[in-house]
């Protein structure tokens, strides 16, 4: 695969687009969701700039109080999150973001952060796809990028945050089927920080993308403006495996959350 032209790439992903808009997405069959579920598919995050080094071990006791799945955090504060979750023994787990949020930074930068993530205690990674290269149609790039982190992070799964935001269905599509074929783990909606998030209709369309790999095999992650209980069992019907979300908390108690 990595030896693919952009030409051949450019043709595999037509018949892609061909192929997914032709078939039906197998959804999972609507469930009756309790707390303890919901909350196992919850990265609970804090992303911002400003974060300081209380409200990250607010983050990370908040997510063990829910048993949420993780806690997902800029790199800086990875040492941190991964002591301060040592007692779930695996529970709750950290994850870090990668070229995040906008996704530009060079390959090779992405895979030094990734490996140093890891190194840190990450244990799953977040990476932010090269979106101008999507948008130019340079797949080759796109998938060197994904691949790159993936290999860096080994064994510790990698979620690519293609950010909907600025993509057609078509390239909505195309991006989940590279990181696909990258053996990512997931394919993730959105940063939150570049307006948009999370629908029904773009989970959607990404499962029906991913479920060639086999069922379970690529998941999706439906991430940014996921605020409320409804929100969640909304995507999560949609064939979501994993919710990104500084509203956390706000949803197991059923009420209105805030921020991306």
């Amino acid at each position: 695969m990595a030896d693919r032209s952009n030409e051949e790439w450019s043709t595999l992903i037509k018949d892609k687009i061909n192929s997914v808009n032709a078939t039906a997405a197998t959804l999972p069959s609507e469930k009756k969701w309790t707390t303890q579920d919901l909350a196992r598919t919850i990265d609970h995050t804090l992303l911002k700039p400003d974060a300081q080094v209380t409200q990250i071990d607010a983050l990370c006791d908040e997510a063990l109080k829910h048993n949420f799945k993780s806690c997902c955090v800029n790199g800086v504060h990875i040492k941190q999150v991964a002591e301060r979750l040592r007692a779930s023994n695996g529970q709750t787990i950290p994850c870090a973001v990668i070229g995040f949020p906008l996704g530009a930074s060079s390959t090779l930068v992405k895979a030094f952060e990734t490996s140093q993530a890891v190194s840190d205690g990450a244990l799953e990674i977040d990476m932010v796809i090269s979106i101008g290269h999507l948008k130019s149609c340079q797949y080759h790039l796109v998938y060197a990028d994904i691949l790159a982190v993936v290999k860096a992070a080994h064994p510790v799964p990698v979620k690519v945050i293609i950010e909907t935001v600025f993509l057609s269905p078509e390239e909505i599509i195309a991006a989940s089927f590279i990181s696909a074929e990258a053996n990512a783990a997931f394919v993730k909606t959105s940063t939150g920080f570049s307006g948009g998030g999370a629908t029904k209709e773009d989970v959607e369309l990404m499962k029906r993308t991913v479920q060639y790999k086999g069922d379970g095999v690529v998941k999706v992650k439906a991430s940014a403006g996921v605020r409320t209980w409804d929100k969640s069992i909304e995507v999560l019907n949609a064939g979501a495996d994993r919710i990104g979300t500084s509203s956390g908390v706000a949803i197991m108690e059923n009420r209105q959350g805030s921020g991306y």
